[in-house]
């Protein structure tokens, strides 16, 4: 019993995290759900690979979300706000014309729509974030985002 004990302890105490958390603390965790139709007009250019939508409805994330075909049938959803900075007036992204890519007005950071990531990071000491991605799933011509 003694030995079971130690056991649970030690299982306990090696469980326990004190490293901090990644939350972007310049974007609020949103709950939404939208259902993109990809037979309507303002989503039909998902059905092929490697394009983007910007969806801007209300109570859509923050600022809106960026929605883009990563191919088989599989797609990628991310905050329309740029992560770096309090949400504002020139914080809505703007899709790049290679339809892959988006940038923030503000700073002109730049964003990759296939992963997220943060492209022209600047090399200084500070902390920045990718985009805050968001779960997506399809049925038949149905895109569903969440978070």
């Amino acid at each position: 019993m003694k030995t079971l004990f130690t056991f649970l302890a030690v299982f306990l105490l090696l469980s326990c995290d004190s490293g901090r958390t990644n939350r972007n603390p310049y974007l609020q965790e949103i709950s939404f759900r939208i259902d993109l139709n990809l037979n309507l007009p303002s989503y039909s250019a998902l059905k092929n690979t490697g394009n983007a939508v910007y969806v801007g409805s209300q109570g859509v994330g923050t600022k809106g979300i960026f929605v883009i075909n990563t191919g088989f049938d599989s797609f990628m959803a991310f905050e329309a706000s740029c992560p770096n900075h309090e949400p504002s007036s020139c914080s809505t992204m703007v899709l790049d014309d290679d339809k892959q890519n988006v940038t923030c007005p503000c700073e002109d950071y730049k964003y990759n729509l296939f992963t997220g990531q943060f492209l022209n990071r600047p090399d200084d000491d500070n902390r920045y974030h990718d985009m805050l991605f968001y779960s997506s799933s399809i049925n038949g011509n149905i895109v569903t985002v969440r978070n």
